[in-house]
């Protein structure tokens, strides 16, 4: 009995076999040596484009303001007071300007380094560009759209905007700046007097302040571009005495043609603690660019982000 039960058992398991299978016995598979597996090597990682980029720095540096961001119409864009505004290669223009793109040059989202590059002498093809960039700066006056700006801190004509200024104190010394940067600024002031505490070179700079600007309703030089200073976001802070120091690559160049070959030496610096504390509250410094301005701080938190340098934000 018990081989008949065990041989009738054999037939079901092999009409399971036939039926599941087709009738065919699944053979192993050969696995073949490591040597001879050849491994995929993977994928790269797609890297972000630098409109990608210039976009999600303006969205964290102004999450307040811009609603959201997307990628639409082959295009970066952010969405702030109800209107896309489109990367529009680099000039951030609404929708509706997109049209007039030509009429534009590119806003400036450039590498801001997070010391002061060595300083080096210039080869013959930087003083041709250098050189070149004066001659067209004057004859052709760079024109860069306001729009986003104007809409972001809601300061699109002279009256819309002096009716966002507050006056400050900055270091004992007084201007008008717009109010969303008052704060900022506060936190600066407290951390430079925090520094001049433990270092006498800071002290003596801040008791050598001759002059503070803030707020003007201005052009910057030479351009058809709104300066950051008729935003009330940008201040200049000057000593009383400059020391036979250059400060300005404009002023420089009207009495001097290679204004470029201006070394550190013969400019005039801020201290380097200084600096720092106006960047890390989202300022930069003109010193950086250039085209020098030592005197110049600007709020630009986007571009403080964008070259991955720290930023406090509260």
């Amino acid at each position: 009995m018990k081989r008949a039960a065990i041989s009738a058992a054999l037939i079901l398991f092999s009409a399971f076999n036939l039926f599941a299978f087709g009738g065919r016995q699944k053979s192993a598979e050969k696995i073949p040596p490591v040597d001879q597996i050849q491994l995929q090597a993977p994928l790269p990682i797609p890297q972000p484009t630098r409109a990608e980029r210039i976009i999600k720095s303006l969205a964290q540096a102004y999450p307040d303001r811009i609603e959201k961001i997307e990628f639409r119409n082959d295009d970066w864009a952010l969405f702030m007071n109800n209107k896309w505004y489109y990367f529009a290669n680099g000039r951030i223009l609404p929708e509706e300007m997109l049209i007039q793109i030509e009429n534009y040059r590119p806003n400036q989202f450039y590498n801001y380094p997070a010391d002061l590059p060595p300083w080096k002498e210039l080869t013959p093809e930087e003083i041709t560009r250098y050189n070149s960039w004066t001659a067209n700066r004057s004859q052709n006056p760079p024109r860069r759209s306001s729009f986003f700006l104007d809409d972001l801190w809601q300061a699109s004509n002279r009256v819309e905007t002096e009716k966002r200024l507050v006056r400050i104190t900055f270091l004992g010394k007084s201007t008008k700046v717009h109010h969303a940067i008052h704060d900022k600024l506060a936190k600066v002031e407290s951390l430079i007097f925090t520094i001049a505490k433990n270092d006498p070179a800071v002290q003596t700079w801040i008791n050598g302040l001759g002059n503070l600007e803030g707020y003007g309703w201005r052009n910057i030089a030479e351009t058809q571009s709104r300066s950051f200073h008729s935003y009330g976001l940008a201040v200049d802070l000057l000593p009383r005495n400059m020391g036979n120091k250059q400060t300005y690559w404009l002023w420089t160049s009207q009495y001097r043609n290679d204004w470029y070959n201006v070394s550190y030496n013969e400019r005039y610096h801020p201290p380097e603690s200084v600096i720092k504390a106006f960047e890390v509250y989202g300022f930069i410094w003109g010193g950086k660019w250039p085209m020098f301005d030592t005197m110049h701080f600007e709020y630009r938190p986007e571009v403080i982000l964008l070259n991955g340098l720290p930023l406090e934000r509260y």
